[in-house]
Parts: C-alpha cells; structure tokens; sequence
C-alpha cells in the first residue's frame, strides 16, 4: 500500500517537473523568436533605408543629369538659333556673290569664244568684226553693270547684283521690303548708266 502511493507521488513529481521544462522550454522559444522577430525586423527596417538612401541618392543623379542635359539643350538650342541665323545670313550673301561670279564667268567665256573666231584664220572678216563687235558690247555691259552696283550700294542697300538678258535687266536687292523712293533711285541709276528703259528694268529684293 505504502509502495503504491509512494509510486503515484512520484509520478505526480516527475509530471509536474516534465510540465515545468516544458513550461520552461516554450517560454524559452518564445523569447528567441520574438527577439528572432525583432531582430529580422530591425534588418528589414537597415534594408529598407538602405533602399531609400539608394533610392534618394539615384534620384538626386537622375535629377541633376536631366538638369544637365535640360542645359545642355539649352545651349545646343541657342548654338543652333545663333548658327541658323549665320547660315541664313550666310546664304543670302552667297547668293549674291556666287550669281556675280556666275555672271562674271558667263561673260569671260563668251569673250574666249569670240577670240578664238578672231584667231582662226579660216573665218571671214566680216565674221570676225562681228566678233569684235561683239567684245566689245560685252565689256560695255560688264563695266555699265560694275558701275551700277557700285552706285547702289552707296545709297545703303546691303549688295546688290544686276543681270542683263537683252533689253531686260533685273536688279536683285538684299535687304527688306522696298521702298517706292529707293526703286525710284535704282531705276534712275540702272537707266542712266546702262543706258535703258524704265518699263525695261526689274526689280526685285532677296
């Protein structure tokens, strides 16, 4: 009787110490994960700023390259209004010195042309007056025209180039819209120097 009750005391003893441990044991587990828990959630946290201090910093680049390149375009826009605006004037004065020398080569080659008619021995004279006739008028016209530019120029036009087709003349002015008085002035001085008509002379601005 006294063993058996000795028996249950000590079962009673060893459940109440195996219920200890175990109380022990899930108490124990319970502080590791919250610490586990805590400690996963202060690295997310370094992670996540970590993050955001890429995030700011790659920003920050992006904000100052875009920056950079809105200046950049900037200046690259205002290099190609300035280099616009050159070419523009550029062209303008090309025009007018270009049809000069187009002008002046045309010229220098009719002249060649009527040489070589006064150098060929086969030619008639009568073909070869002509030829010099011929020569003649085209140094005329060139030296009436090199007069006429110069004296439009001196009345402030910018330049100017005449061409002659015949009786017909036109005068190319660079500048802006015409006045009636400077038509008037370039008429006379086309008239008067090339010898003329008014009704004959063309004018025009570029």
């Amino acid at each position: 009787m006294n063993m058996k009750v000795i028996k249950k005391n000590q079962v009673i003893i060893f459940a109440i110490a195996l219920m200890l441990m175990a109380a022990g044991y899930l108490s124990y587990d319970a502080r590791n994960k919250e610490s586990l828990v805590s400690a996963n959630i202060v690295e997310e946290n370094k992670i996540a700023g970590i993050g955001d201090a890429k995030l700011v910093s790659s920003n920050n680049v992006v904000m100052e390259n875009t920056q950079a390149n809105v200046l950049s375009g900037e200046n690259i826009t205002n290099q190609m209004t300035q280099e616009t605006g050159q070419v523009s004037s550029n062209a303008e004065d090309n025009y007018f010195s270009t049809s000069r020398l187009g002008r002046d080569t045309m010229y220098s080659q009719m002249i060649e042309s009527y040489q070589k008619i006064l150098e060929n021995e086969s030619i008639s004279q009568e073909q070869k007056t002509i030829a010099t006739q011929e020569i003649n008028n085209i140094n005329t016209t060139k030296n009436a025209i090199m007069i006429a530019e110069n004296l439009i120029k001196t009345k402030g036009f910018q330049d100017v180039v005449i061409f002659v087709n015949g009786q017909s003349i036109s005068v190319i002015l660079q500048g802006d819209e015409l006045k009636q008085e400077e038509i008037a002035q370039v008429q006379n001085i086309v008239a008067r120097e090339m010898k003329a008509e008014i009704e004959n002379i063309h004018i025009s601005n570029k």
